[in-house]
């Protein structure tokens, strides 16, 4: 879409005008769920994340810096929800282990079997992982925070941040070794 367009969408959603903002909807909804898949373990919770994100999208436009990507931002924005959704609905639920990590995490043998994952097999293989392990790979891998910028967002410790991602690691490993079922067809 070209920048023009896309402004003045945004500018009508500034306006609180109900057609432009189904029109940025549109426009990003895919691309949102996509990223808030990463962070649930369903794809119904995965719409939750995205509905919520852009609730905050059409109430906090404003703040929404135009000379940056909007996409940039709204990613940002669902990513947040993300984090609250675990917060409303899952960390109650688990013990965060509060353990101390040595700094480097080492791949066992130098080949690491995520590496030879398709992306498709690799969300479905995270999509498996206890939530907090989702948020720690999803938050450290894939979006690029560090381990004190987690911590920060999520209310635990930087060891605790570690601790998950390290835990997520190995968890992913152990998923990946596991014989893939077979699909019956019906």
């Amino acid at each position: 879409m070209e920048s023009t367009k896309l402004n003045q969408i945004i500018e009508g959603c500034r306006r609180r005008d109900r057609v432009s903002q189904h029109a940025l909807y549109e426009l990003y909804y895919s691309f949102a769920l996509s990223v808030g898949r990463r962070y649930v373990a369903t794809t119904d919770a995965g719409r939750e994340v995205v509905n919520d994100a852009f609730f905050r999208v059409f109430t906090k436009i404003e703040n929404y810096d135009s000379a940056q990507p909007f996409q940039a931002w709204l990613r940002k924005v669902v990513v947040y929800s993300a984090i609250d959704h675990f917060r409303k609905y899952q960390r109650s639920n688990l013990p965060l282990d509060d353990l101390t990590v040595a700094e480097q995490i080492a791949h066992d043998d130098g080949n690491d079997v995520l590496d030879k994952l398709s992306s498709d097999e690799l969300l479905a293989t995270v999509q498996q992982l206890p939530p907090s392990y989702r948020l720690a790979i999803n938050m450290f891998s894939i979006e690029g925070y560090e381990h004190h910028e987690i911590a920060a967002m999520l209310g635990i410790s930087v060891g605790t941040s570690k601790s998950n991602l390290f835990k997520a690691r190995a968890k992913l490993k152990e998923l990946m070794q596991q014989p893939t079922p077979k699909i019956k067809n019906a």
